[in-house]
């Protein structure tokens, strides 16, 4: 059996996979944040009563928002105070006895997309999140591939590229971003993001579903205005599809809701992409918030 957690700040959610990636039984609790002892207690719990359910010991996997494995062997991830800063995979390994894989939640979500199986026989899968923030993860033969700080698939901080730059209009401002660089891309190309281009074109104030409903109504400046946005997210996206070329492109996050995304982004990409270039299959995240235990759990399925 395979345990996949996705640990939030707010609820730890167990699942349960058998040797099928069949969903056996999931559980959620609220997560500790103060003391790191009942941080780990809390997780051995799950572990204990799934392992009493299904009569034999799980493998467990672990997806968390933040950097799993610091130089120093800590784990880093704001949100979850009572673990930040301490030795947790090393901790929870020996305190469950046995092997314990943890990976930020991004790769996870990219992981469960991979391995649906449709999708399992493409050796090279790109998850990208369109919500709250710009990321994703990269999985290379079944296994995600984290790089040397856990920052593989921070796509949202690569820097807006001259052509979206021109695509935006030139008076556009180079956004500070909150990773404390200028220009990322996922300043303009988030939810929020969205809004804030709106904001600067039209001095009103409304979120990125009103602009996708204003378009859906056939509102002439919203209709403009999520045509430059496609544009610009075409191009950012074919400076990353030029470094990756993967086989297929997932997306997810509340953005992927937006149905003609993916009807316009295979038309555009080509624009943005080597001439020798093929434009990967562009899919909708399909496992949706069971996304990070599925993840997760499937870290063992690769050495």
């Amino acid at each position: 059996m395979y345990y996949g957690f996705d640990i939030g700040g707010s609820k730890i959610a167990l699942g349960v996979y058998d040797a099928g990636r069949r969903l056996q039984w999931e559980q959620r609790i609220a997560t500790p944040h103060d003391d790191y002892r009942a941080f780990l207690n809390a997780i051995a719990g799950l572990v204990a009563e799934a392992d009493r359910r299904t009569g034999e010991p799980g493998s467990v996997g672990v997806g968390i928002p933040g950097m799993p494995q610091t130089d120093d062997g800590t784990l880093y991830a704001a949100n979850l105070p009572a673990a930040s800063g301490k030795p947790f995979t090393a901790d929870l390994s020996d305190l469950l006895g046995r092997e314990v894989r943890v990976d930020n939640d991004a790769n996870c979500f990219t992981l469960s997309e991979a391995w649906d199986d449709e999708f399992r026989h493409l050796p090279v899968v790109m998850g990208l999140i369109l919500g709250t923030g710009v990321g994703g993860g990269l999985v290379v033969n079944g296994k995600s591939v984290t790089g040397r700080s856990y920052i593989t698939g921070e796509f949202g901080h690569t820097r807006l590229p001259v052509d979206a730059l021109v695509a935006l209009g030139r008076d556009t401002p180079i956004r500070p971003c909150g990773c404390g660089q200028r220009g990322c891309i996922e300043g303009y190309l988030s939810g929020p993001g969205v809004a804030w281009l709106w904001q600067h074109y039209y001095q009103q104030s409304l979120t990125a579903p009103q602009i996708i409903a204003l378009w859906q109504a056939g509102e002439p400046r919203a209709r403009a205005f999520i045509e430059r946005w496609l544009d610009v997210l075409a191009i950012c996206l074919g400076n990353i599809l030029t470094l990756l070329d993967p086989h297929l492109v997932v997306i997810g996050g509340g953005l992927s809701h937006f149905d003609f995304l993916f009807e316009a982004l295979p038309q555009r990409l080509p624009h943005s992409l080597l001439p020798v270039a093929k434009v990967p299959r562009i899919a909708r995240a399909r496992h949706g918030d069971a996304g990070g235990m599925r993840g997760a759990a499937f870290l063992h399925l690769t050495e």
